[in-house]
């Protein structure tokens, strides 16, 4: 059984442990958990662009990765020797820190995906549905989760128990249609069930501490942060 509990509720790494932070090009982290994750990381990878905004709040990147078309010339001087350029199409720059970071921080524990939502809709879609690759292409199951501004992205494709809070809103949202759900300490209890459109595993609710769902396909749950 996979168990999420090392994380606390809000999204949190425990704090002895050590972790990654790819930052992307999206809504740049403002709430006090998105905040207290980038300060805490033992390092920030940035999205191309996302270097600019980074560096001008202080910060000082591990690498900025990505075909760098967005990150302005003067952070493209300043930072020359951080610079990862990787030209590729077939992959957007988020998908090419995530492998950068499984391929040279592995030491650095899990990844931490910031900033990945909050300015185009569609690329808040695509970036989610990636979970699904990088936790399982990628290797790295498990070790990597999306914090947004309101709430927590984990994908799961097997029984996951994650801690959570009485009230806690949470949402299920599976890819395929077939894929079988059962939950327990929710709110609406699912028993096998079939999600045959998105809308309906979502405004679920933890009755405790801790919950768990029951999956056999790729299924990414959503958390409130309070």
């Amino acid at each position: 059984m996979n168990n999420i509990g090392k994380y606390t509720p809000l999204g949190i790494p425990d704090p002895a442990g050590r972790y990654t932070v790819i930052l992307a090009d999206g809504q740049y982290p403002s709430s006090p958990y998105s905040r207290r994750i980038l300060e805490n990381a033992a390092k920030v990878v940035c999205c191309d662009g996302a270097a600019d905004s980074y560096t001008a709040a202080g910060g000082l990147p591990a690498a900025i990765v990505g075909d760098l078309d967005s990150v302005s010339p003067a952070t493209k001087v300043k930072f020359a020797p951080l610079l990862h350029h990787d030209s590729g199409q077939q992959t957007n720059d988020l998908t090419k820190a995530v492998v950068f970071c499984a391929n040279i921080l592995r030491e650095d524990g899990d990844i931490i995906i910031l900033g990945a939502t909050g300015k185009r809709e569609d690329h808040t879609v695509g970036n989610i549905s990636l979970l699904a690759d990088y936790n399982t292409i990628y290797g790295l199951c498990g070790r990597v989760r999306m914090v947004t501004e309101l709430g927590v992205v984990d994908h799961i494709d097997r029984k996951t128990i994650f801690d959570g809070f009485a009230g806690q809103q949470v949402s299920i949202l599976c890819l395929d249609p077939a894929t079988r759900i059962t939950t327990y300490g929710l709110k609406y209890p699912l028993y096998g069930a079939h999600l045959k459109a998105w809308w309906q595993g979502t405004l679920n609710e933890s009755l405790g501490d801790s919950f768990g769902i029951d999956t056999d396909g790729h299924t990414f749950i959503y958390r409130l942060l309070p």
